[in-house]
């Protein structure tokens, strides 16, 4: 495990979402990467009752990468509490349904996996209920543990084939743990907040 950032990439209106994950393909290919696999990273949404006083809300969610954990986060009066567990927890979420109600907006971003050197690159196509969203680029720079020094290298990286659209500084989960160890947990802390922004671009209510 080691640096990943992820990325939104552009949609432009003359191409579709699988015509755009061909395009960036070609450029991953390009520089020389292999397709490993597919991969998966989704997210469902739970809401207390209003039983339980303040409003809370609760992010289930699953990566492919770490296949034995499950991911939840906690959000409550303004804090989110990130906790990771074993599929039972699943279960466990399923058994609270008269405390916490799902909410019918599962978002996926899931699309083909390639490996280049130290590097995995991950090409998503975003859906919510199924419906294609947007892109989700993810890069994974294995051989280190610290942001801040390797984030240099991952914009350069970024930049070989998304171009332009990179930003200049980190992603702003990410600004004021650059100099920690990077966990999963910060990735899937990453995919929430595009996962949110989406929701809303979709006028997906939000329960925070």
């Amino acid at each position: 495990m080691g640096v990943t950032i992820l990325q939104q990439f552009p949609m432009l209106e003359n191409r579709t979402g699988p015509q755009t994950i061909d395009f960036l393909t070609k450029r991953v290919v390009a520089l020389g990467a292999i397709q490993c696999g597919q991969f998966l990273v989704d997210c469902d949404t739970y809401m207390s009752t209003p039983s339980l006083g303040p409003q809370r809300t609760v992010h289930v969610m699953h990566n492919s990468e770490q296949p034995a954990s499950v991911f939840s986060l906690l959000e409550s009066s303004g804090k989110t509490i990130p906790l990771v567990a074993d599929g039972l927890f699943d279960l466990l979420m399923l058994k609270m349904t008269p405390i916490y109600t799902k909410k019918q907006t599962k978002v996926e971003s899931k699309g083909p996996r390639f490996e280049l050197a130290d590097f995995c690159i991950k090409l998503g196509s975003v859906t919510i209920s199924q419906n294609f969203k947007g892109v989700l680029v993810e890069v994974e720079y294995r051989p280190c543990v610290v942001p801040a020094t390797c984030w240099d290298l991952l914009r350069e990286f970024l930049q070989g084939f998304l171009g332009s659209c990179v930003p200049s500084m980190p992603p702003q989960y990410l600004q004021p743990r650059m100099n920690e160890i990077y966990q999963p947990m910060d990735t899937i802390q990453q995919y929430l907040e595009h996962f949110s922004m989406y929701r809303k671009a979709s006028g997906v209510l939000q329960f925070n």
